[in-house]
C-alpha cells in the first residue's frame, strides 16, 4: 500500500535532495578508496566502486535537477492549471530525454556501455510512409532495460513514450511527478473497475496520436529462474496446458501475460506492433551479479521487429491471439538464444531445444 501522493512527495523529494548533496561531497573520498583498493589487488581496470559512485553521482544530481524544473514548471503552469496543456507536456517529455540521455551518458563514460540494436531504427512506419502509433512489446530482464528502451524512443524514434509501470515505482520522487503528469498507467494488478489494469491500458491506446508509442511488458517483471518456474506453473494451474508446454520450451523469456497487450492492441486498430528482445544485462539477478558485471565493459544487443497494423490478427478469435503472442515470444526466445555462447540460467532446471520462429512472423 503506497502512502498518499502529497505526504509520499513531501518526504522523498526532499530524501532525492539530501541523497545527492551526500554523494557530491563524498565523492572524493570514495574516488580515492577506489583508486586505493584498485592498487592493492592490482586490478586497476575494474574500479568497480569508482564506475558505481561516477553513475549514482549523476543520477543524483540529474534527479534533483529534474525535481527542481518539475517545481518551476507547476509554479508557471499556474499552480498546476495547465500542466495537461500541449506545451507543459512537451517541456515535460524535454526534460525526461534530457535525463535519460544524462544518466546514459554517464554509463558509457564509466561503464562502457554500449547499446547496438538491430532493425528499424525509427520504430517501423507503416506501408506507404506514413507515421502510425506503436505499441511496444518488450522482454522484461536486467536493470535499467526499461529506461534504454524509453530513451531510444525518444531520442532515436522521435516518439512520446506511454508507459505502463508498477505502482510502487512512485515510490521513486521523480517517476511519481513526471509520469503522472504525463500520459502514463500504474498498475495494480489485482486492483477491478475503472483503475483496472486493462481499463488504464485502454485508455492510453485509445488517445494515442501518431506521435505516440504505448509500451508494455507482457512479463509483468525482470526474468528470474524463479519467476520462470512459477509462470509455468501458473499456467499449469489455470487449465492451460499447451501455453505451459510453450513457456517451458522458452527458457529465456517469462511467459507472457496477454491481458494488457491484447487490450491495447485491441482498442488503437491504427497502430503498428512493434517486438523487443535484448540481452546483455538480462543474467544479472542478483546484487552480486550487478556488482560483478561492473569490473568490465556492458554491451547490450537489440533486436525490434515491426508487424504493421494490417496483418495484426485483431479480426481473431482471444485464443488465436494469445497464440500469435506466443509466436512471438518464442522468436525473441530463440534470437536470446542465439546471441548466447553459453547456455541461459534457466536449463539449470530444463533444457530445450530453442523453438523455431514463428512461420507467420513477417519479415523485418
Amino acid at each position: 500500500m503506497l502512502p498518499p501522493r502529497i505526504p509520499r512527495r513531501l518526504v522523498l523529494v526532499p530524501l532525492v535532495i539530501v541523497i545527492a548533496g551526500a554523494l557530491a561531497g563524498l565523492t572524493p573520498a570514495l574516488a580515492v578508496l577506489s583508486v586505493v583498493f584498485a592498487i592493492v589487488r592490482r586490478r586497476f581496470g575494474r574500479m568497480r566502486l569508482l564506475r558505481l559512485v561516477y553513475v549514482a553521482l549523476i543520477w543524483s544530481l540529474g534527479e534533483a535537477t529534474a525535481l527542481a524544473v518539475f517545481l518551476s514548471l507547476w509554479i508557471i503552469s499556474g499552480f498546476g492549471g495547465r500542466l495537461e496543456t500541449e506545451p507543459y507536456r512537451t517541456r515535460h517529455y524535454g526534460v525526461m530525454r534530457w535525463f535519460l540521455d544524462l544518466v546514459y551518458r554517464a554509463a558509457e563514460r564509466a561503464c562502457g556501455l554500449r547499446l547496438e540494436v538491430e532493425g528499424p531504427a525509427d520504430g517501423g512506419a507503416a506501408s506507404g510512409g506514413a507515421a502510425r502509433p506503436l505499441i511496444v512489446l518488450s522482454r522484461h530482464a536486467g536493470p535499467g532495460d526499461s529506461l534504454l528502451l524509453v530513451r531510444y524512443l525518444l531520442t532515436e524514434c522521435g516518439r512520446r513514450p506511454r508507459i505502463v509501470l508498477k505502482a510502487t515505482l512512485q515510490l521513486d520522487p521523480s517517476v511519481d511527478i513526471l509520469a503522472n503528469r504525463l500520459p502514463n498507467a500504474f498498475i495494480k494488478r489485482h486492483e477491478a473497475g475503472p483503475r483496472s489494469h486493462t481499463q488504464l491500458i485502454r485508455r492510453l491506446a485509445r488517445t494515442m496520436d501518431e506521435t505516440g508509442a504505448l509500451l508494455i511488458f507482457p512479463e509483468g517483471g525482470n526474468w528470474t529462474p524463479l519467476r520462470w518456474r512459477r509462470g509455468i506453473e501458473r499456467l499449469r494451474r489455470g487449465d492451460h496446458p499447451e501455453l505451459a508446454r510453450r513457456a517451458t520450451a522458452m527458457p529465456n523469456v517469462l511467459p507472457p501475460r496477454p491481458g494488457g497487450a491484447l487490450t491495447a492492441i485491441a482498442a488503437c486498430p491504427d497502430a503498428d506492433v512493434i517486438f523487443v528482445a535484448h540481452t546483455g544485462t538480462d543474467r544479472l539477478v542478483s546484487v552480486g551479479d550487478i556488482w560483478r558485471s561492473l569490473s568490465a565493459d556492458i554491451s547490450i544487443s537489440a533486436r525490434w521487429w515491426r508487424v504493421p497494423a494490417r496483418d495484426v490478427p485483431r479480426a481473431a478469435d482471444r485464443d488465436a491471439q494469445v497464440c500469435w503472442l506466443y509466436d512471438w515470444w518464442a522468436r525473441i526466445d530463440a534470437w536470446i538464444a542465439a546471441q548466447r555462447a553459453d547456455p541461459p540460467r534457466a536449463t539449470q532446471h530444463q533444457a530445450p531445444q530453442a523453438p523455431q520462429a514463428p512461420p507467420r512472423a513477417p519479415a523485418p
